[in-house]
């Protein structure tokens, strides 16, 4: 097994404590960081998504996996090139006005953090000014991520859409919307230019929507 398939293993099985020892231990054997990091991490992420998709595995061990990964993250950073992390881009993510929930968007945003995307992310009951001062603050922003849990936040998740296709830099950004009782219906209908159904399709769409 190479080291590189153990830095795997470990974040696939959530084993936060071992990652940072098998990631140093990889860098030491004279593995590229750049391949710990694609193939190790975010391709072991990409295999948890997979499986979390099918049921096999549900949100427990998700996050097990994802602080994993993090902690490897950690270990890696100084040796990659500066901003390889986040090579991807930047994306803004929120729950949207009124909405209190965060554990599916925290999930979202690890997903998209481990895809090697830099993630902005404003916390829960986000007023839409916030949400369009942020985008104005980081310029290249490349997505924005919104989110509403509840079917009473969903006309404030048409309005925080509104709200951001409403600016002149629109088209420069790309947005994507989930939660529990939003659709691809309801999405196209807001103007979002994408919707995923849980963590793991968020990650997967938001590399599709800047590839």
């Amino acid at each position: 097994m190479s080291k590189i398939d153990e830095v795997a293993a470990l974040v696939e099985k959530g084993k936060a404590k071992k990652v940072g020892a098998a990631v140093q231990a990889a860098i030491d054997a004279g593995c590229d960081p750049q391949e710990i990091l694609n193939v190790g991490m975010i391709g072991a992420m990409g295999v948890v998504g997979e499986k979390f998709k099918n049921n096999e595995i549900f949100v427990p061990e998700m996050l097990v996996a994802a602080k994993a990964m993090k902690m490897g993250v950690e270990v890696l950073k100084p040796h990659l090139a500066s901003g390889a992390t986040g090579a991807l881009g930047k994306v803004i993510i929120a729950t949207v006005a009124g909405d209190l929930h965060d554990i599916g968007k925290n999930l979202v945003a690890m997903m998209i953090e481990s895809a090697g995307f830099e993630v902005i992310d404003l916390g829960v009951d986000v007023p839409n000014e916030k949400i369009v001062a942020a985008v104005e603050e980081n310029p290249d922003t490349k997505i924005v991520a919104l989110s509403a849990l509840l079917t009473t936040t969903m006309p404030s998740l048409r309005d925080a859409v509104a709200a951001v296709n409403g600016q002149p830099w629109r088209s420069n950004v790309k947005v994507m919307v989930g939660g529990a009782p939003i659709t691809q219906a309801f999405a196209d209908e807001i103007g979002a230019d994408g919707y995923s159904e849980d963590a793991a399709s968020a990650a997967e769409l938001a590399k599709s929507l800047v590839g």
